[in-house]
């Protein structure tokens, strides 16, 4: 069932934020619970949690929160707005982009990060003026069964490079 869907959950960005690293779109779990990569199945948690040896995958959305802004990491989303079935990134329709360029405006975001393939065609295409200080990286998704945990770990760890 395709559901037209606003971007409801605020980004996370503080001023001793570094990196900004940018999802597609919330997944349905996410919209419910207001947080980013909340799907029990994604992975991102487990990964930060293994660069930094943290342990934000058990914990609260309160403590991933503070563990980011700590960590300098701010999220969001290269999506503003779409149509979509249920939470596949394959079934995007309708884009309207995330305004990246007034998020990031005036703050301390040295490089962003893009956490999977439609999350960084989505920045791309719209933000192409900013592809010097983009990297794309393999998405955390649980669809995205060709990585292990270690290999994501492994190809994530370049973010420490840049905090």
């Amino acid at each position: 069932m395709k559901r037209v869907s606003n971007h409801l959950i605020p980004p996370l960005i503080n001023n001793a934020s570094k990196i900004l690293i940018l999802g597609s779109f919330p997944s349905v779990k996410s919209m419910e619970k207001g947080f980013y990569y909340m799907h029990s199945q994604n992975r991102f948690y487990q990964v930060l949690d293994a660069i930094f040896d943290e342990n934000m995958y058990q914990g609260s959305i309160e403590l991933k929160k503070e563990t980011l802004l700590q960590l300098r990491i701010a999220l969001y989303d290269s999506i503003e707005s779409c149509s979509l079935s249920g939470s596949s990134d394959a079934s995007i329709k309708d884009v309207v982009p995330a305004a990246i360029k007034e998020l990031i405006k005036g703050s301390s975001i040295k490089h962003i990060f893009l956490n999977g393939k439609k999350s960084y065609d989505i920045f791309i295409k719209y933000h192409s003026e900013l592809k010097d200080i983009a990297t794309y990286l393999p998405s955390t998704s649980a669809a995205n069964a060709r990585y292990s945990l270690k290999m994501l770990v492994d190809e994530w760890k370049v973010i420490k490079d840049y905090l």
